[in-house]
């Protein structure tokens, strides 16, 4: 008996064992340890720590304006962020589906911006809008280039906004691809026989038969955009005056500059069962509207 435990048990243990290791130590600990220091007052540095209990709670809600400020560009940015990407991810799909000479060449084109470093990719574009808009503006006339992208409250969310859309909606195209592709040409052919028109196709046919698809890219681009932080560090800082700071620079800022570590952790804690609970809304909502070729 032992020996058939053994046996069954043995190989499970060698291939997943090394993962379960390295996932518990890496991601499974921080965890835990992050969840024990938001109930205290560690300042990140000293060896001695206070229990504080619901303190750090308390002051998030009750004397944290900036953090609610964040919270509410977060909650913005999320929202336009997550409809525009997959609206231009699903439309880049649909049309490189199609019988393009070039549409491998240009799948390849819209991806790459997603293999480019956040902080990179924040800096090039920083340049972008500050020099290269400033030359186009100069040499067209056109009012649109001259706006200060970066140094208004509104123009910087639009301009966050458009990198941030700019780098995920290659990555999005390609699970839309993969799902575009899969749909039973069949379907489509009878669709068509019957005499629907583009729009009722993709209504009626298309978007019910690629709901897993959605599905994954509405988690996808909900989790990108709630964690955004590398575009907002590089790209504004949080300014003017913290009007387009993330939560997640709001974490940063409280934890590793002004080290209050344990309010900084209890902001995260907070802010993790949040984006938890809105992308289980989300999964089970979109889950429930998939169908079966």
């Amino acid at each position: 008996m032992n020996n058939n435990k053994l046996s069954k048990w043995g190989p499970q243990l060698i291939f997943v064992g090394p993962v379960l290791i390295f996932f518990t130590l890496i991601m499974i600990i921080p965890f835990l340890l992050g969840m024990y220091y938001s109930f205290t007052d560690w300042n990140g540095v000293a060896n001695t720590v206070e229990w504080v209990g619901f303190e750090n709670f308390k002051q998030i809600f009750t004397n944290d304006p900036d953090f609610w400020k964040s919270f509410g560009f977060t909650a913005r940015f999320t929202i336009v962020g997550v409809i525009l990407t997959n609206v231009v991810g699903f439309f880049l799909a649909y049309f490189l589906t199609k019988g393009l000479k070039l549409r491998n060449v240009l799948r390849t084109i819209f991806f790459m911006p997603n293999v480019i470093g956040g902080l990179l990719l924040g800096f090039i574009w920083q340049f972008i809008f500050i020099k290269g808009f400033s030359t186009l503006g100069d040499a067209t006339g056109w009012s649109f280039f001259n706006l200060p992208w970066l140094g208004d409250a509104s123009t910087g969310f639009w301009g966050i906004t458009i990198v941030f859309v700019w780098q995920s909606a290659g990555y999005l195209m390609v699970v839309y691809i993969s799902s575009l592709t899969n749909v039973p040409s069949e379907v489509i052919e009878a669709a068509e026989l019957d005499g629907a028109n583009a729009w009722q196709m993709m209504r009626s046919i298309i978007i019910p038969l690629i709901m897993p698809a959605i599905t994954i890219c509405l988690f996808l681009a909900i989790s990108w955009a709630f964690k955004m932080f590398d575009l907002n560090l590089s790209l504004t800082k949080g300014g003017p005056f913290k009007s387009t700071e993330s939560v997640a620079m709001n974490v940063y800022v409280e934890a590793f500059q002004n080290n209050r570590y344990g309010l900084g952790t209890a902001k995260s804690l907070l802010f993790f069962v949040v984006v938890a609970v809105i992308t289980m809304i989300q999964v089970r909502i979109t889950k429930s509207k998939e169908v079966e070729a």
